[in-house]
């Protein structure tokens, strides 16, 4: 891990006693129709900083995007409103919500608020330099506890933390950054990736990267099809790119010249139509027919799989391996969450159809690492510098 300022540190050396401290959490919690949140671990995994700061005798301001809003207003789509309620429970202290805070924030030590959604400030998605100068004014210490917007580089995330006078890491991006670093930077071997998602298009940047680095990458979902096709298969009406054929084989051809491997399945699901109606049957790789659509990888697959993961020093997983939401297609991505839970391996998870597979399939507990993080997750395994991290890292210097 880079070397960065920490909250921790902060608060046991007793420098956060009567300072105004901001904290930029990831609160951007789901909301069903009415406004009620329907999933709060993302508020549950801010409370640590806040308490933190609050026990070391700060006043606390707490600031997160929700939603994709408008700048320059509020809807009622948009309001911190029900996050603040939920944060007052789990504190058990009264959160107050701020409207408009960029001008100034009235607060005493021991006090905590919750500023109104930043991205309705104009200049936030830009990382306005005015903006960030004028918010970091607001506070003594900055802390970045949002590692799910690391990788933006906006007035929040980045540019209150060059101008703030002192700027750190709080401890959910902390755990994040040594848990990532643990995984990627010195792995026990061998390494697998899994790599899930519909198109190669989206990531053959991860997926380059990763053939450089990892002993096995498994491929699943639309993009298993797609390097199926490299091998020369045929995957009849299913969601593959042909286009990205070449793509894949560069990746199967790094693989090799390394000694490791991509495996390609050998067995699949089919169906004649997609839904939940849908009616899946197993078929030898080469046995897909015309008006065939592969929805998940068969059982010889599976098995196979499960005995490198089992094997395996260090997982990485993002993404689903089938359409594990239908349960005539999940025995896939099923068979692979269990192996990865059995796995003696240092496991690490990031992505939000993986977060899901992982709450289907019960193994929470068994994954070592579960990241909040979603393109900052993925841009981290690409070993692209994230702006919010590098500020904090040149800050620390």
């Amino acid at each position: 891990m880079s070397i960065v300022r920490t909250l921790a540190s902060l608060a046991q050396s007793g420098a956060l006693s009567g300072k105004r401290v901001f904290i930029r959490s990831d609160l951007n919690v789901p909301l069903d129709a009415s406004g009620e949140i329907t999933e709060d671990t993302r508020i549950r995994a801010s409370v640590p900083a806040i308490r933190m700061a609050l026990d070391a005798g700060a006043s606390v301001m707490v600031a997160s995007h929700l939603g994709r809003p408008k700048e320059g207003t509020v809807s009622a789509s948009d309001t911190l409103a029900p996050v603040a309620a939920r944060l007052s429970k789990l504190l058990g202290i009264p959160v107050s919500l701020v409207p408009d805070w960029v001008g100034g924030v009235q607060l005493e030590p021991g006090q905590v608020v919750l500023l109104e959604n930043c991205r309705c400030n104009v200049g936030e998605k830009k990382n306005d330099e005015a903006l960030s100068r004028k918010m970091a004014a607001l506070c003594d210490v900055y802390v970045n506890d949002a590692f799910g917007t690391a990788h933006r580089a906006e007035a929040t995330t980045h540019g209150m933390a060059r101008f703030a006078p002192i700027a750190c890491a709080g401890p959910l991006l902390e755990v994040e950054l040594l848990a990532l670093g643990r995984a990627l930077e010195n792995p026990k071997r061998p390494m697998v990736a899994i790599v899930g998602g519909s198109k190669v298009s989206t990531k053959v940047s991860i997926l380059l990267s990763l053939a450089d680095k990892v002993d096995q990458l498994v491929v699943g979902g639309g993009i298993a099809n797609t390097f199926m096709l490299a091998a020369g298969l045929k995957v009849g009406k299913s969601l593959a790119e042909p286009d990205q054929v070449e793509r894949a084989r560069a990746v199967i051809d790094l693989m090799k010249k390394r000694g490791a491997a991509v495996p390609i399945p050998v067995d699949v699901v089919c169906a004649k139509s997609f839904g939940p109606e849908a009616r899946g049957s197993v078929k030898a790789a080469d046995q897909v027919a015309d008006d065939d659509m592969i929805l998940d990888i068969g059982p010889q697959t599976t098995k196979h799989l499960a005995d490198i993961l089992r094997r395996a020093g260090t997982i990485v997983w993002n993404g689903p391996v089938g359409v594990f939401e239908l349960e005539a297609f999940a025995k896939g991505t099923e068979g692979v969450a269990q192996a990865v839970a059995e796995s003696a391996a240092f496991s690490i998870a990031g992505g939000g159809d993986t977060l899901a597979a992982i709450a289907k399939f019960h193994i929470a507990d068994k994954v070592d690492y579960i990241s909040t993080g979603g393109g900052a997750f993925l841009e981290f395994l690409e070993g692209k510098a994230l702006p919010a991290v590098e500020v904090l890292v040149q800050r620390a210097k």
